[in-house]
């Protein structure tokens, strides 16, 4: 038998919009800075933890993000924070 101990997972998010008339780079990254931190917001009242380790502006006004996170609150993750 088999018991997962503790985990994390490691993500790559892009945050981008729909290319519209009208949109500058500019306003892109601003509409994506404002959900990444309503992502980030989302991740603290969920209690989970979680380390960005990079993100990345896109010629197009897009966010790359990598994330570590906490798969379950019920073990210490607190090697993959290192």
């Amino acid at each position: 038998m088999k018991r997962v101990k503790s985990a994390c997972i490691f993500q790559t998010l892009v945050f981008f919009q729909k290319p519209e008339p009208g949109y500058s780079k500019e306003k892109a990254l601003k509409l994506n800075r404002e959900e990444l931190q309503k992502y980030k917001e989302a991740l603290e009242h969920a209690k989970n933890r979680y380390q960005i380790d990079d993100t990345v502006e896109q010629e197009d006004g897009s966010l790359v993000v990598h994330v570590r996170k906490q798969y379950t609150d019920k073990a210490d993750v607190s090697e993959y924070f290192k």
